[in-house]
């Protein structure tokens, strides 16, 4: 099966074949290329879809990747960025691989193809050329023939015309004969002619154009061939990365089997336990029975005694829940006393570890320095031992100053943990005192206290900083009268009353009750005319007068 032999008057449809088959390999290089550009597209795609979920630094998202299903979730990013790398190198192969090659390819192939024909063109000349010398010596010999026809005619009748001269008839047969020797020339060279052109036919028709279309078959086959071939690669570019894309989807697998419900909802305790114990049970109030409050039947001090006396959440106190816990408008104290027990715990151990650290990397910055110093004593050349002297100085006072800063923080933290274990009965029914006789600091009054409904709100902010939520304590003193004194009480225990609407006690002093505890835990208490508040009532020992206006005694 040969282009030359079965094709060989087929001459313009070849041409225009070959030409198409060219466009079709270029079709192809351009399907390829806006592959790579679609491959290029979705990687940047999937590369920005990866970065906008990524966590932002020092944010509150970056703290919420501490649980396992967010750590899955950020791997998943992660291998998807990996992945959008492998479709870039998709394109990268198709383009080098592909694109590049097939381009230049197309250009050698273009330049053969033109070659091939040109010759075909330059053989079709020449067989043309030799067709017209043919034609000519052929009219040429049939124009002689014809002439020696008529010379010969008119010999012949002058030679039979008796009134014709002698020399006429010479002339004619002359001519004649002239003629008839023209005639066997142009025979002779139309010969020659013939069989020259039937030469060259036969060359052109059975060598020069079958070699020139089996040129032509040969390069439009490497073109099919290397058409297939880069189909092979293209389907290749895509299998070399499956293997990475495997393992990438395989990471987010491990990544999602990594996910543990019951660690996260152990950070969830770490991250919002108050520490506070639930608040006891509420006395029942009976108002039926008119009952008098003595000190020795009912006094806050003997039912303290007894476990008895407990802090009233129950109701509200005019309108109002726990009012006195100050909300956190300025920045956290440096203890982290507006936080919970077991928040500040926390807070106060990882200050401590930061304070480590950066004692520790002070520690080696003066270790290096010393060395340094060693080397300048024993090598003076090298420099100046004394010009490390300050340096080492102040390197030795950050050391002193963070030993200190942490030896505070160690402090603090001591103080919570000694306090962090479970308390008794009596201290959870007096919902946050801690056994003994010292009561705890105002700073922590609100730590070491449920709120009315027996549970502690926090919210979380931006800096993941825990506030505590508290209601707007209204000023329930201003532009009223005076409320008369209802009682006598005696402080058991010092009261640094530092929050909104509390007022400080010290230890056996005796005040006015104004108005005695609603069940929220509180007595209001008056030092003067112009200093009044609140107090614990454990705080105190009520001296109720049973004669006092609003009086009323509690079983």
């Amino acid at each position: 099966m040969s282009w030359g032999t079965e094709l060989w008057d087929q001459f313009d449809n070849l041409e225009k074949h070959t030409q198409w088959g060219i466009d079709i390999l270029e079709k192809y290089i351009k399907f390829v290329k806006e592959r790579t550009e679609i491959e290029l597209s979705y990687a940047k795609q999937l590369r920005n879809l990866s970065k906008k979920y990524q966590p932002k630094k020092n944010s509150k998202e970056e703290e919420e990747y501490r649980y396992t299903a967010c750590k899955a979730f950020l791997s998943t990013l992660n291998e998807m960025n990996d992945y959008a790398g492998q479709h870039e190198v998709i394109s990268e192969n198709m383009t080098s691989q592909i694109t590049v090659e097939l381009a230049r390819y197309v250009q050698e192939l273009k330049q053969e193809r033109k070659s091939h024909f040109h010759d075909g063109r330059k053989a079709q000349q020449h067989i043309e050329t030799c067709w017209k010398q043919l034609e000519s010596s052929k009219r040429r010999f049939e124009r002689d023939c014809k002439e020696a026809d008529r010379a010969q005619q008119y010999f012949e009748k002058m030679d039979a015309d008796i009134n014709v001269t002698k020399a006429d008839v010479e002339k004619a047969r002359q001519q004649a004969q002239i003629r008839h020797q023209m005639a066997e020339d142009s025979k002779a060279d139309y010969s020659s002619i013939l069989q020259k052109f039937n030469h060259e036919q036969r060359e052109y028709y059975y060598s020069h154009i079958p070699t020139i279309f089996q040129k032509i078959q040969e390069m439009e086959e490497r073109r099919i061939v290397r058409m297939g071939e880069s189909m092979k690669t293209y389907a290749e570019a895509d299998r070399q990365v499956v293997p990475i894309i495997g393992k990438c989807l395989d990471g987010i697998v491990k990544a999602a089997e990594s996910i543990d419900q019951k660690n996260d909802s152990q950070l969830v305790i770490e991250a919002y336990k108050s520490g506070f114990e639930p608040p006891g049970d509420i006395e029942f109030e009976d108002y039926t029975q008119p009952m008098k409050r003595t000190i020795s039947e009912n006094s806050l001090s003997n039912s303290r005694g007894e476990g008895k006396a407990e802090l009233k959440f129950g109701g509200k106190s005019k309108g109002k829940l726990w009012p006195f816990i100050k909300k956190n408008k300025g920045a956290a104290p440096e203890d982290f006393s507006n936080l919970p027990p077991e928040q500040r715990r926390k807070k106060l151990q990882q200050k401590v570890d930061e304070l480590n650290k950066d004692i520790q990397k002070e520690m080696d910055q003066r270790d290096a320095i010393t060395k340094m110093k060693d080397v300048y004593l024993k090598n003076p050349q090298m420099g100046d031992p004394a010009s490390l002297d300050h340096k080492l100085t102040e390197v030795s006072q950050n050391i002193e100053k963070l030993r200190l800063e942490a030896q505070k923080f160690e402090a603090w933290l001591a103080e919570v943990e000694g306090r962090l274990p479970a308390r008794s009965e009596q201290a959870r029914r007096q919902s946050g005192m801690y056994d003994g006789q010292t009561a705890p600091p105002v700073n922590n009054c609100a730590q070491d206290r449920e709120s009315p409904d027996g549970s502690y709100t926090e919210e979380q902010s931006q800096e993941s900083e825990v506030k505590v939520l508290a209601t707007d304590f209204d000023d329930e003193f201003d532009d009223e009268e005076p409320l008369p004194a209802i009682g006598t009480c005696k402080a058991l225990y010092t009261f640094d009353g530092q929050n909104e609407g509390t007022i400080s006690v010290v230890e056996g002093e005796t005040l006015y009750v104004i108005e005695e505890d609603k069940g929220d835990g509180w007595t209001r208490i008056r030092r003067s005319e112009d200093e009044e508040g609140y107090v614990p009532t454990s705080y105190v020992e009520v001296y109720l007068d049973k004669n006092a206006k609003g009086a009323k005694t509690y079983i």
